[in-house]
């Protein structure tokens, strides 16, 4: 990667690594809280026959990771296009 200046490589990765951040905050609450946590009252609910927290505790946080992977891929895509290190 070659970047414009030094200043714009620290940015980079200070938002490249806030990212990172916000998403494993985002992943640690669907499956350390919706899964363990929240369960009790997420088994209120039910969705197709399985407990609401059931399903996250087995499914959901699952789910949410590939989700989030792809969330991780199209913001660094655009996070590369400003600072100008992108592959195209």
């Amino acid at each position: 990667m070659a970047f414009q200046s030094e200043a714009d490589a620290k940015s980079y990765w200070k938002e490249n690594i806030s990212l990172v951040i916000k998403l494993m905050v985002v992943w640690f609450v669907v499956s350390f809280g919706c899964g363990i946590l929240f369960v009790d009252a997420l088994n209120n609910i039910s969705i197709g026959g399985y407990k609401l927290g059931f399903w996250f505790a087995q499914q959901g946080a699952i789910y949410v990771f590939v989700v989030l992977t792809f969330v991780y891929s199209a913001l660094m895509g655009k996070l590369d296009r400003k600072y100008g290190v992108d592959d195209v």
